[in-house]
């Protein structure tokens, strides 16, 4: 049988989703029409419930994962029911942190305990944070004493760095046996960890000494030994470093693991592929969504109420600049009588500015996640977004300038358009580049708000600079 590709499972999916929507529908409309209002699960015959919990049970953990996150509350607790509870634990740490938390508050305390105990200790530490309060202890009471010593361990570090994501299931062996008693060694093994591809080579009291790639094992003579073949300067991770610099070194160097040492060079963990991945994941998500005043505590199918209050504080804001915009607007109300085409023309240049201040934002933001900027990389930024704006604002304020002239025969008013257009360009560039880096430098989130900010700089500004100048020079 031919093996599905993506596409083919992408569209197995969508197949699944559709036909559980459909008949949580049909379910709720025919109780609705024999008067028992809507409620999908009371309405549900077990065949239909049967069928559906088949169907689920088949999916792997992250397709359960997209289901969820692609119905609507009612309808995703129903299907959520039919998830096997052996497999809670497993689907809890795929779905988004927002969908998580709705399918954590209908569970009970045993239904999490069971969760919580299929989990390895670097999962455990991913969940923990959206656990109900006071249920953190009651996990930790239930672990071994050294799954405990380990939790706490990961659990003592930031979420954005190299110890919290890293998982202590890996395999080690020692650099003075021979590649053949390594072998035994693996083989009498019931399974690897999940994204072996190397084993970590230490001393007698587990000091990290470097790593042998399996097929490094597999294709020199059985009879050398592991210390002669191994990789003694292999990249490795302290679990203080920052997870986005780790996702960097896993890019370049096309790493699928990679130790994690203390101090002292005393080999504690490893991290792998997969959390890299999940990480990135994670941090463009919150990234697009900080840019313009989102969080990740929303999902698409989020009551009302929760949504109107994640929402506000930004909206606020930005009633604050759209008053801002219109004063601005009002000091040149004269203006505007006078020469009617500054109305039709102002907000293209607001526009287009905004436009050209968010790609030099999503720039910076993105250089900033990767690494501090100095005082010589600031000046280059500055330089170099400056010179582009210039350059842009003067081809395609042209450009405006060409158009303007075509509608309104009126060579004043292109000139306008074509220094207005530059100017707030420029405005847009410095801004775009400011923004960022004062807030990295206060401490805050670059992203969060960015979008907003800039736009109402260059929607004010735009406005400012255009009807300024037409009225300098043209009334």
């Amino acid at each position: 049988m031919a093996e599905l590709t993506d596409i083919d499972r992408q569209e197995e999916l969508d197949s699944l989703i559709h036909e559980i929507r459909d008949t949580l529908s049909q379910e709720a409309r025919t109780g609705s029409d024999a008067g028992g209002g809507f409620e999908p699960l009371s309405d549900l015959t077990k065949h239909d419930l049967a069928k559906l919990a088949q169907k689920i049970e088949r999916l792997h953990a992250a397709d359960v994962a997209k289901v969820l996150e692609s119905l609507p509350q009612d309808e995703r607790l129903v299907i959520w029911d039919l998830v096997h509870s052996d497999r809670d634990g497993e689907v809890l740490l795929e779905v988004s942190d927002s969908v998580r938390d709705t399918l954590i508050e209908v569970m009970d305390r045993e239904e999490i305990l069971n969760a919580a105990s299929t989990l390895d200790t670097d999962e455990l530490a991913d969940l923990a944070p959206d656990l109900p309060e006071g249920m953190m202890q009651d996990v930790f009471t239930a672990l071994p004493i050294d799954d405990r010593e380990k939790l706490r361990f990961v659990m003592s570090y930031d979420e954005d760095t190299i110890g919290a994501l890293m998982d202590f299931d890996l395999v080690t062996v020692r650099g003075d046996v021979t590649i053949e008693v390594a072998l035994r060694y693996l083989r009498r093994m019931d399974s690897l960890p999940d994204h072996t591809d190397k084993l970590f080579v230490t001393d007698r009291d587990g000091l990290f000494e470097g790593v042998i790639h399996l097929k490094t094992l597999l294709l020199n003579d059985p009879e050398t030994l592991v210390a002669d073949v191994m990789e003694g300067d292999a990249v490795r991770f302290h679990p203080e470093d920052k997870a986005r610099d780790g996702a960097d070194a896993f890019e370049r160097y096309d790493l699928v693991s990679a130790p994690v040492v203390d101090e002292v060079d005393r080999l504690v963990g490893r991290v792998t592929i997969d959390a890299v991945v999940d990480f990135i994941r994670e941090s463009s998500d919150e990234a697009r969504l900080s840019q313009v005043g989102l969080s990740e505590e929303e999902d698409i199918f989020a009551p009302v109420r929760k949504s109107v209050k994640n929402r506000a504080p930004w909206l606020a804001v930005n009633l604050v600049t759209a008053i801002v915009a219109a004063q601005v607007i009002g000091l040149f109300e004269g203006s505007i009588q006078e020469l009617v085409a500054l109305a039709v023309l102002m907000p293209i240049v607001a526009g287009m500015g905004g436009n050209v201040g968010n790609q030099t934002i999503t720039m910076i933001v993105r250089e900033l996640a990767f690494r501090k900027l100095g005082g010589g990389d600031i000046r280059l930024l500055y330089s170099k977004e400056i010179k582009v704006a210039l350059i842009n604002g003067v081809v395609w304020g042209g450009i405006l300038g060409l158009v303007t002239f075509l509608m309104y025969q009126n060579a004043g008013v292109s000139a306008v358009m074509v220094a207005a257009v530059s100017l707030n360009f420029l405005s847009a560039a410095f801004f775009g580049v400011t923004i960022p880096i004062l807030r990295t430098r206060m401490g805050r989130d670059p992203a969060l708000g960015s979008a907003v900010m800039i736009t109402a700089i260059t929607d004010s500004g735009g406005f400012f600079i255009f009807l300024g100048l037409a009225t300098l020079f043209l009334l």
